[in-house]
Parts: structure tokens; sequence; C-alpha cells
């Protein structure tokens, strides 16, 4: 395809920046908590966790998750298979195998050539293909801003489930991505991306959580989540608070794009990532601004957060190797203090 397009220019904010901040969805979501019991339900909307978990029998769930968002790059190859890749890993957070997803496409129609929905569409399929699963259709409206997701099924052995709520005090907290690639995608966004770092983003945010899997086959891994639009301080308070523990972070170990500080710098910063410090900074101790931007600045497709405990680093930091992923210790989780996350 030789069609030259923008897409981020058709949305107001791109990949999981566009997410709704975590105050208005607390909003939203009171009060819509299902009371009906169901015996068969092992994960369900009572926790903030990456994706449902049903019964299939005895020793086996089925996993269920819907992500999807508006452009967060300029290709719309690489839009898809972005947006697909951050879909799946809702299923590898919880230590879940996919194998089967159907695509959610909103296109205006009038705007934007179909072609360029197709190169889209063929991006979520190269993502599924990646990840050794069946793209089973979808369904599509046209819309006022392009977006493209999935619905994607998996299944987990109940020994293998992996929650955000269940670590441990004394856990050790990796990290398995940098974090930056919300400051870059505006920074495209904005045009002042160097040609440098074009690529830097869009290769680390197709890289497949595929490892969680294998984590969630560790006894060790107490508990498991994703890096998306939160950010990293959000996803860690919601594994801080779900497990009654604070999570005490060394902000210079924190691994980071090695040109973000530049963009931040630059002004470079996702909306999202005020929403979210306004959101949460009363449970978090005092940082810096440039500090908390790049803490709270929504992440799309990133990095697995694993909460290790103490006695089972040498046999995590192995399979981390095994699969080929650079995992960093960034803090641990403690004793319940004034606060949900301390940076240090």
């Amino acid at each position: 395809m030789n069609e030259k397009i923008r897409l981020t220019q058709y949305s107001r904010s791109g990949g999981c920046g566009c997410k709704i901040s975590p105050q208005t969805l607390e909003v939203i979501l009171s009060g819509n908590i299902s009371n009906v019991p169901n015996s068969g339900l092992w994960v369900g909307n009572e926790s903030r966790d990456d994706a449902s978990v049903f019964e299939l029998d005895a020793d086996r769930g089925v996993v269920n998750s819907v992500d999807f968002f508006t452009p967060i790059v300029d290709d719309p190859f690489y839009f898809g298979r972005i947006a697909a890749a951050n879909a799946i890993s809702d299923i590898y957070a919880m230590g879940g195998e996919p194998f089967v997803a159907t695509a959610i496409l909103g296109w205006p129609v009038e705007k934007l050539s179909p072609k360029i929905a197709a190169e889209v569409i063929r991006g979520g399929r190269y993502a599924c293909k990646e990840a050794g699963i069946t793209l089973a259709g979808g369904h599509s409206i046209d819309s006022v801003e392009p977006f493209f997701g999935l619905s994607v099924t998996g299944i987990v052995s109940r020994q293998s489930l992996k929650r955000n709520n269940t670590a441990e005090e004394g856990c050790r907290i990796y990290l398995s991505k940098p974090l930056g690639v919300g400051v870059l995608s505006t920074a495209e966004k904005m045009g002042l991306i160097r040609k440098e770092d074009e690529d830097k983003a869009k290769e680390l945010m197709c890289i497949l959580n595929k490892a969680g899997v294998q984590f969630g086959k560790l006894e060790g891994v107490a508990a498991m989540t994703d890096v998306t639009g939160f950010g990293l301080i959000g996803h860690l308070l919601e594994m801080a608070e779900g497990s009654g523990l604070t999570a005490r972070i060394n902000y210079l170990k924190i691994p980071r794009l090695d040109c973000v500080k530049y963009y931040i710098d630059a002004g470079c910063m996702p909306s999202g990532a005020r929403r979210n410090y306004e959101s949460y900074r009363a449970k978090v101790t005092p940082v810096l601004e440039g500090e908390r931007m790049l803490l709270c600045d929504p992440q799309t497709n990133g990095g697995l957060l694993v909460a290790v405990k103490d006695n089972a680093d040498v046999d995590f930091l192995a399979l981390a190797e095994k699969e080929g992923v650079d995992v960093v210790l960034i803090g641990e989780f403690v004793r319940l203090s004034d606060f949900s996350v301390e940076i240090v």
C-alpha cells in the first residue's frame, strides 16, 4: 500500500493513553459489581484483574478479555499489530494461553479509505499468527475516530492462574519491558520524533508477552499483571492495594527507553499521564515532575509486572533468560505503610 497517512491525527489520544482515568472509572463502575452468585466464576469484575476466568472443569478455566483503542502510531499495519498484541497480553498476564480472537473495528469510512482499514486488520492477523492463535471474524462499525482491538479467549490451569492481588510481603518486583512508549508516541503525534527514535517505541510495543504462560507455571510467582494505560504506578497500586501491602520501588532501577528524558524535557507528555497522576497522587510518595510523568506514562502492550517470592528468584531469572526476556528488579512488597506505593 503506497498511500501515506498519519493515523494519529484522527484521534485525540492513542493506544492505552485513551483509557478512561482510574478516578473516573471508579465512578462509572461503582454499584455495577454483579451480586449474582456463580460458582463457576474464578475471576470476575469484583477485582481489577486483567481478564475474567470461568471454570471449564475442575482443573482448567477459560480466560477472556477485550481491549481496543485509537491509533498510537501512524502506520496502519503496525497500529493493528500493536493493538492485537496489547489485547493478547491480558491472557498472558493471567498465566493463560490464548487460542482464539475476534476483531473489533471502528472506522470513519468517509474520512479514511477502507484499504487503510484492511492494513490494520492485516497487522492484527500478523500478531495473532505470531501468538499462534486464530483470528476468527469480528465486528465493525462506522465511527468518528478509528479504533481497533480484539476480544481474546484462552485457557489456564487452576495451578498456573496468576492474579494481580496475591502478592506476599517480601516478594521481589520485576518488570519485563522499559517504560516510555507513551512519551515517544506523543512525540510522534506532535511531529517532534527524531529520525533515530522513530521505531523504538513501535518495536517495543510489538513484542508479545508470551513469557507469561511460562511464568504462570512457577509456584514462586505469587502475582502478575501487565503495565498498560494506568502506567507503572497505577498497576503497582492495583497489586499493592489488592494484596494489602506497599510496593517500595527504586526509581533509578526502573528501565526506561534511553531517549525518553529528551522528550519529557521537550514537553511530549501524553494527557493520560497527568490524568493518571491526579487519580492516585494521594496514595504515592511525592515525586518530582519528570519522575511522575515517567511513572504515570500510559504504556501500550507494556511489560509484565511480576511479584516473585524471595526464595524463588533463581528459578524465575533462569526461566526469564530461557524465554529471552530481560526482566529487571525494581523493588519489593513490604508491610502496608501510609502510602500504597513508595518511590525511593
